[in-house]
């Protein structure tokens, strides 16, 4: 008799995605096991047609939440008429976005330079302070995290990121994150920058006391040292103000340099670096280059997510959203504190917090863990409301 036949195996479509990226991509990061589709606000649909909420906002990348209309409109609008030209013509939408960037930042830095990653950034930044000071060695500290690029990972001393980078830049010390006795260690008439995040997100949403960045200006100061804050993920409007630089979170203390990117372009690929007239009168043509930086559909999103943020007052929605969770969260009694400022946030726990993100996962809520095992972070929108919050703390309760 012939053997009966074997029935075929369907795949779902998450089977069929997953299987293509593991076939033809290089491995980076450990993936949580759905496909993304498509998303509003802070919400997000898989391929299996599943809805989670999203309060990791594709790593604090999806300010204005995913799909913004104003957002979603520009990049309409500017493809009909250019993708892209590189920096050697002018632009109105170049023009308009640097305009728009300026307005917005502290008032000591006048100028952006436009990229297209926080890395690169904090490349960019640190070569200005170099070319500005002509000194070589750079401070940075324990537990930041700067890039994966060569100067960026060499700046890196969280973990076993610089280790990955090596050989490494020469000329990077680490000093302790708000310990200014440090600094003042290391600090001389040879550093050219001080570089460092103001909340080092990815060590566990560490922050440091307003003093510390008010003596860091005054080394910076003595020295003659180019004072760089990473900005890449505390920046536009994260923390509840424009940015870290120049708020009551820093004492009020500019930096001479801050870095920006994620949540620049509301998840179009955009960095930058704003700077003060000190830095901007020592660059000369050529001295600083990006083939793709500045172009003209990453600019129009960076206006449409400046707009968006101002426009719908999610500043003001980042800092009430911080005061409504440290309240709900005092009555889940496992938890340690709340650390963290607006939409930037990491919930500390007793104990590791890996099954409670998993429980979270399990339950359709996204959020992100830390190098801190008892720290849960949150990067949502910043336009998350309060009865999404409530749907986090009915799950940890």
């Amino acid at each position: 008799m012939m053997s009966e036949m074997t029935a075929p195996v369907t795949k779902t479509s998450f089977e069929i995605i997953a299987e293509s990226e593991e076939k033809f991509q290089l491995a980076t990061y450990a993936k949580m096991n759905i496909a993304v589709e498509r998303g509003e606000g802070v919400w997000i649909w898989t391929s299996e047609g599943e809805k989670y909420l999203d309060l990791y906002g594709g790593h604090a990348v999806c300010a204005t939440g995913h799909a913004h209309p104003r957002v979603v409109q520009a990049i309409r609008d500017q493809a009909d008429k250019i993708l892209f030209y590189s920096n050697l013509v002018y632009s109105d939408v170049r023009a308009a976005a640097s305009e728009k960037l300026v307005s917005v930042a502290p008032e000591n830095l006048t100028k952006a330079f436009f990229c297209n990653s926080g890395t690169e950034a904090n490349e960019n930044a640190m070569r200005m302070a170099r070319l500005a000071t002509g000194r070589e060695k750079v401070i940075t500290f324990t537990g930041g995290f700067h890039g994966r690029t060569a100067d960026s990972i060499s700046a890196t001393f969280l973990g076993k990121y610089r280790e990955l980078g090596r050989p490494n830049v020469p000329h990077h010390v680490a000093a302790e994150f708000g310990n200014i006795e440090n600094v003042t260690k290391l600090a001389d008439s040879e550093t050219a920058a001080i570089m460092l995040e103001p909340i080092q997100s990815m060590a566990g949403v560490v922050e440091a006391e307003p003093v510390f960045f008010r003596e860091l200006r005054a080394i910076c100061d003595e020295f003659g040292i180019v004072l760089i804050f990473d900005e890449v993920q505390t920046g536009v409007g994260r923390t509840g103000n424009w940015f870290f630089s120049g708020s009551e979170l820093a004492a009020m203390v500019g930096a001479d340099i801050i870095t920006l990117a994620k949540s620049l372009g509301s998840g179009v690929p955009v960095g930058a670096c704003l700077v003060n007239e000190r830095i901007s009168e020592t660059i000369k043509t050529n001295d600083l280059g990006t083939t793709f930086g500045g172009g003209m559909l990453a600019m129009a999103t960076v206006s449409a997510t400046l707009d968006a943020i101002e426009e719908d007052g999610m500043i003001e929605n980042a800092k009430a959203i911080e005061a409504y969770l440290r309240e709900q969260l005092k009555a889940i009694p496992n938890v340690v504190k709340l650390r963290g400022r607006g939409c930037l946030l990491g919930i500390e726990f007793a104990e590791t917090c890996k099954p409670i993100h998993e429980k979270l996962l399990a339950n359709k809520i996204l959020t992100g863990t830390s190098s801190d095992p008892k720290v849960l972070r949150l990067l949502p929108p910043l336009c998350v409301k309060k009865e999404e919050i409530d749907l986090l703390i009915d799950v940890l309760k």
